[in-house]
């Protein structure tokens, strides 16, 4: 499977989406540092709330992945990432709208935060129910 990195404001949802795609049981974890899983690179939320670190952490573990994955809850109430973001890495990037199952979720909002970043696909998941977990999967896996 292809490395992810996982980038998004805190709760946006990086640790449920790695605990769902390793088929583990989703349980809120606070991440206080970088945790290089396995199939995922989860980063503190605070990396892309702090402008004077989230570009300089965005490209220093964009090195360590496969794809870049910009995370961003379906409700939440505004956007983090710059228009053209994908012009500062040389990884793929998609995006992945988590919390699509929310009572406030604003999925067409969020999609095109995401398209204005310039992610190539983005992927509508919800940790909790497992919808969309594996179209994404599908994306990361290494036999295409």
């Amino acid at each position: 499977m292809k490395k992810l990195f996982l980038c998004g404001r805190s709760e946006a949802g990086k640790t449920s989406l790695t605990q769902a795609l390793k088929g583990e049981p989703v349980v809120y974890h606070k991440t206080q540092y970088v945790n290089h899983w396995d199939i995922t690179i989860d980063t503190p939320g605070e990396y892309v709330e702090n402008k004077n670190i989230s570009m300089q952490a965005l490209c220093c573990f964009s090195y360590e992945s496969d794809v870049i994955g910009l995370l961003c809850g379906a409700d939440e109430p505004f956007n983090l990432f710059p228009p053209g973001i994908i012009n500062a890495c040389n990884r793929p990037m998609i995006g992945i709208i988590t919390k699509i199952d929310s009572p406030g979720a604003k999925v067409s909002m969020v999609r095109q935060w995401l398209k204005e970043a310039g992610c190539e696909r983005i992927f509508p998941v919800s940790s909790i129910t497992g919808e969309g977990i594996e179209e994404l999967k599908e994306y990361l896996s290494d036999e295409k």
